[in-house]
């Protein structure tokens, strides 16, 4: 019996087939649809049946597979995972109407994770370049024990409010002036359950039904959910080699990544910074700077961010712990212009009238005031930029007509651009595949389609895994037939 998927639907919604049958597939499962344990067609029937690709089916099949939802065994087919939690079981409640913000709203909330768990395939291992959370042998969990410890044992304090605990708040202001210059204080700081919440409303905020919003173009897809669910109107800007390519965009709100563009990794120099805050001006605009990872950096000079140039007050700053704590640590923050301090904490105290986790909060103040976050960011640092500069290495040496990488002296993805065209790069990403190398495809972060690209996690993995990957892609590469540019 053929596998019916409202296949129709979801092309109305993303741009590519494969991505269309990848939502589908997923939540198909998530709702019961496919239950655990169900073998899934294979994908020449599944190709047939919805006139795509077997190579397509196979890479939804792969995202699948990294991303938990489903287990591959050779020989015997792909089945949905049995750890999989569904309600097809418990009582169902009616499902009301929503208005069409809350339906905006609703679709928000299923933005896809960076950071799926790494899972088995039909070789013995998959050697998983998407990027992960913070590996737990990497954490001071000893210190950070007892940084819990010692907040338990001081006994209960009067519960923060919605903008979060006061010292943890304080110790973010000392950090930033410290580690970015940015001059801020406690009482312009909001904390979050996670750096998408605060993004979330924010724009929320700013955003009204058909406003025009600028988001980089390729972009996080946190961010393009966030302003879509509120009703903006996405304006794509263009990335080069030195980041955003400020315009004169008729917009009163822009999302920008300038230390360290999001998923590229370019740098946006001074004069364009400039250019973007006088934009800013002109039109009496709101710029959003997402400061997701740079701060790991192993060379060049520190880069000033957007916030240390605003004159204006025009400018929020988000930051997120996410990289840097524990997996099941959620926490961000932004910093706010004075004037707009009360408008958000009013908007976040309509959901979270008293910020959650505070122990943990004031754990994490005790750890930061005490230097032990500096000792581990140091230490984080030393080990992911041995881990980048041993990725390049690898990669110059046994892929250098394959790929283009993208220079960069900051962060935890390493942005690599196909020589080839697109056949090309869809024939080798099948073998990749067929190799058991999962890799993210920039295609998810564009706005618009552009040049095929790869963005590569590399600081989860050991030396070992990733001369594996190299290797494994290597062979890929070899056993294709490539017409490169």
């Amino acid at each position: 019996m053929e596998l019916w998927l409202p296949l129709d639907s979801y092309e109305l919604q993303h741009r590519y087939k494969y991505q269309a049958l990848y939502y589908a597939l997923r939540d198909a499962i998530h709702s019961g649809t496919l239950e655990a344990g169900t073998r899934l067609p294979s994908t020449r029937v599944l190709a047939k049946q919805y006139a795509l690709s077997r190579g397509s089916v196979a890479q939804v099949y792969d995202m699948l597979l990294a991303d938990g939802y489903v287990q591959a065994y050779r020989g015997k087919g792909t089945y949905v995972t049995e750890s999989i939690s569904t309600h097809s079981d418990q009582q169902t409640d009616a499902m009301l109407p929503l208005s069409p913000w809350g339906e905006r709203l609703l679709a928000s909330a299923a933005v896809d994770k960076r950071s799926p768990e790494e899972t088995q395939s039909g070789h013995e291992s998959v050697i998983n370049f998407r990027m992960q959370r913070l590996q737990h042998d990497h954490f001071p969990a000893a210190e950070w024990k007892s940084a819990l410890a010692a907040v338990h044992r001081s006994g209960w304090r009067e519960p923060a409010g919605a903008a979060g605990d006061l010292e943890l708040r304080e110790a973010i202001a000392s950090h930033l002036r410290w580690t970015r210059g940015i001059q801020t204080e406690a009482s312009q700081i909001v904390l979050f359950s996670g750096s998408i919440q605060g993004i979330t409303l924010i724009s929320q905020l700013f955003i009204a039904e058909g406003s025009p919003v600028v988001l980089e173009n390729p972009s996080y897809p946190g961010i393009v959910h966030a302003v879509r669910s509120c009703g903006g109107q996405v304006i794509p800007a263009e990335v080069d080699e030195g980041g955003i390519i400020p315009q004169p965009w008729q917009a009163q709100t822009l999302f920008v990544t300038p230390t360290r563009q999001f998923p590229t990794g370019a740098v946006l120099g001074l004069e364009r910074r400039r250019a973007l805050l006088a934009w800013a001006s002109r039109q009496n605009a709101v710029i959003i700077e997402d400061d997701y990872d740079s701060e790991f950096r192993w060379g060049g000079r520190p880069i000033e961010p957007l916030k240390v140039l605003d004159h204006e007050q025009r400018v929020i700053y988000i930051g997120s712990f996410s990289q840097t704590m524990p997996a099941s640590f959620r926490l961000g923050y932004a910093v706010l212009p004075p004037s707009l301090v009360e408008p958000l904490l009013a908007a976040k105290a309509l959901y979270e009238p008293v910020s959650p986790a505070l122990l943990e909060q004031r754990a994490l103040a005790r750890f930061m005031t005490r230097g032990g976050y500096m000792r581990h960011l140091r230490r984080l640092t030393r080990l992911y930029g041995e881990r980048h500069d041993f990725m390049v290495q690898q990669m110059e040496r046994c892929m250098p007509k394959a790929f283009t990488l993208l220079p960069g002296d900051a962060g935890l993805t390493i942005y690599a651009v196909w020589n080839g065209d697109r056949a090309s790069y869809e024939r080798f990403t099948k073998q990749a595949h067929e190799q058991g190398v999962l890799f993210r495809d920039v295609e998810r972060y564009r706005l618009m389609p552009g040049r095929a690209a790869i963005c590569f996690g590399f600081a989860h993995l050991e030396k070992a895994e990733i001369r594996e990957g190299v290797r494994r892609m290597q062979t890929a590469w070899e056993k294709c037939t490539f017409s490169f540019r």
